[in-house]
Parts: C-alpha cells; structure tokens; sequence
C-alpha cells in the first residue's frame, strides 16, 4: 500500500468509521470463534492492538469477561473510550496505553489474549508473541492474527474494500500469504512455555497459543 500520510487522529477515525460500518458485523462473529476455541466465556481477557475497541466491546457484549483494551496510539484510545461508554461497559472495558512487545500487565494475569489486524504492524512480533505467552495464566490462550471472521462476510467485505481502495487488495493478500505463515511460524517457534501453531481456516489467519494446563 502506499505510504499513510495521515495524522494519528486521522487514522485512528478512520479506523473507527471503518469499524463502525463495512467491518462492524465482523467482530461479534470472531468473539464467537474465540469462545468456542477457548472453551469458557469468564475471566480476564487482554485485546492487544485494540483500536477504537470495537472487538473489545464484542468480547465483553457477549461473555462475563472483565476486558483490556490496549492500544499504543493516545487518539484511539480516546475513541475506544467513548466507544465503551456508547456500550454501556464502562465497568468491564478499559483502556490501558502500552507496546505489544511490552505490556503493561503482570505475569499470569490473563485468561485469554486477542487481536485482530494489528499484528501486521508490530515491529517485534517475537518479542509481542513473548509478551503474550508471558501474561497468560496456566490454562490461558492467546489467538492472534486477521480475518474476518467467516467466508461469507470475507467474501462480502474484500471486494467492497477493494472497490474503496485498490491498493488494499495487495496488503491483504500478503497479510494470509504463506510467506506470512511462515513468519508466524518463525516467531512463534521462539516462544517458550506455550503450546503453539499458527492456523488459516475461513476466519482467518491465527497464531494461537495455549499455556499451562491447558496445553
């Protein structure tokens, strides 16, 4: 894609306005797949990359999770906020500032750790993927990666994204590309005490992590 010039308040509405419309049916869908891979729908729950906090606010809508949503950029993190109060979730959603590749949080402090498109960004996967393993409780999860949550809406919302952009036809075909599998491979293979892999079905592309007990 070609270089983004915009200011940070102008990505960060950007993305929002993106989230709010082509991407909005997308969230509660891949909350779903995250419970069902997961197994449970109670404890702590870290969105790594969070944005506006659209699937923070999914993750938290449709379970008992108390939520994180951690972003490095101070403009989304003010839309999140609003977001979350939009939401009424004010007392289970929360912003917290800080680096993928260097989180905020206690060891073994979350039950499940989530992101969706950001790590195409991260300039140290193998240090965030660390980071990840390490804020995990025994039993923990972490599912990172892209998509869009079901063939049916990947097969909805590529073409319209293409239709307003056409550059970004090539960022997301290199975004579920082998060559980036094998970078999730590479990454991950440095990460200790977790039971790893890296998996693309119809939702999209993962690096999940299971630690502890439940591995």
């Amino acid at each position: 894609m070609k270089q983004d010039t915009r200011s940070e308040q102008e990505k960060a509405e950007g993305m929002d306005r993106i989230a709010r419309t082509i991407f909005a049916p997308i969230y509660p869908v891949l909350a779903e797949y995250f419970f069902e891979h997961f197994g449970r729908r109670d404890g702590v729950c870290i969105d790594l990359g969070s944005g506006p906090g659209h699937l923070a606010i999914a993750v938290a809508t449709a379970s008992e999770m108390e939520v994180w949503s951690l972003d490095i950029s101070a403009s989304a993190q003010a839309i999140a906020e609003n977001n979350i109060q939009e939401a009424g979730l004010e007392g289970r959603v929360r912003t917290v500032p800080g680096n993928v590749a260097a989180l905020p949080f206690p060891d073994a402090s979350a039950d499940l750790v989530v992101s969706r498109g950001s790590v195409f960004f991260w300039e140290d996967l193998p240090a965030a993927l660390r980071e990840a393993a390490r804020v995990l409780k025994n039993g923990g999860m972490a599912i990172i990666g892209g998509g869009f949550g079901n063939a049916e809406l990947n097969g909805r919302i590529v073409p319209e994204m293409i239709r307003r952009n056409p550059d970004w036809g090539e960022f997301n075909r290199k975004n579920i590309s082998s060559e980036t599998m094998e970078r999730f491979r590479e990454a991950l293979s440095g990460v200790e005490g977790v039971e790893g892999d890296v998996v693309r079905d119809e939702s999209g592309l993962w690096i999940v992590m299971r630690k502890g007990a439940s591995a």
